[in-house]
């Protein structure tokens, strides 16, 4: 018992800036970072999720709402659509509940802002800092950027803009796979990653989580990959019963 209370206060030690993860209890303690963000599917909000109570309070249509759990409300938050790079900044409104597996619910503005896909609907959600925002409140601009600036299109808008959408391009991706991996938490050590596994394996019914070396100082926990919808959201759903509050769901490259 001794070595586990031990093992516990090192990892903290250790991770001054990630999620820390109380790996001894039946209940995972989460103290988040102050940037914190997020992978995963998101829910398009409707009428029927709110009257099916899938989700417990409602949003407007042309708001620029989310809900997310591990944020306070009126937190402000990047979100990009991981698929197609297109982002924009949103705010965070009341506590909601909503399905285990989305890691938020954004409004139709939102959603048809990011040209998101309604049946793949990935997102990253970064929430952005205090001190983020007074940085770019202060940001100077030098003559020659000045010169460039007022020959160029306006083509993205301030931080502090709730109502804009900065949108970036990318190019779209031939050959195109559904496959991702749950990526349930990162260690310094090799050693405290088996521990998760075991406690996995012990609490959970599932079959073969896995470890991989991603540096010489960071060893991922992960299940996967899953190469459809069903698979994916089956085995997000058996881990939150752990209650690992900010499990990320990986597009696999």
């Amino acid at each position: 018992m001794r070595y586990k209370k031990y093992t516990i206060i090192f990892i903290l030690l250790l991770f001054p800036n990630c999620t820390n993860i109380n790996i001894e209890g039946k209940k995972s303690k989460i103290i988040l970072a102050n940037n914190f963000t997020n992978k995963g599917f998101t829910v398009i909000y409707n009428e029927d999720l709110y009257n099916s109570n899938a989700i417990s309070n409602k949003i407007d249509d042309r708001s620029l709402v989310i809900f997310q759990k591990n944020l306070k409300k009126n937190t402000q938050v990047k979100i990009t659509n991981i698929l197609n790079g297109k982002s924009l900044i949103a705010i965070v409104g009341k506590k909601s509940k909503y399905p285990l597996f989305n890691n938020s619910v954004i409004s139709k503005r939102i959603a048809d802002s990011l040209d998101l896909n309604p049946d793949e609907p990935y997102i990253q959600i970064f929430a952005i800092s205090e001190n983020s925002l007074f940085i770019a409140k202060k940001a100077k601009t030098f003559d020659e950027e000045k010169k460039v600036a007022a020959k160029a299109p306006v083509k993205s808008i301030s931080i502090n803009d709730l109502n804009e959408i900065k949108i970036k391009k990318t190019s779209k991706k031939k050959n195109y796979r559904f496959s991702y991996t749950i990526k349930i938490a990162d260690f310094y050590f090799k050693d405290t990653a088996l521990i998760m596994i075991k406690r996995i394996q012990t609490e959970v019914n599932i079959q073969k989580p896995k470890v991989k070396k991603i540096s010489d100082k960071k060893y991922r926990v992960y299940l996967g990959p899953f190469n459809n919808i069903n698979s994916l959201q089956k085995s997000f759903n058996d881990i939150k019963i752990l209650e690992f509050e900010n499990i990320e769901i990986i597009k696999n490259d």
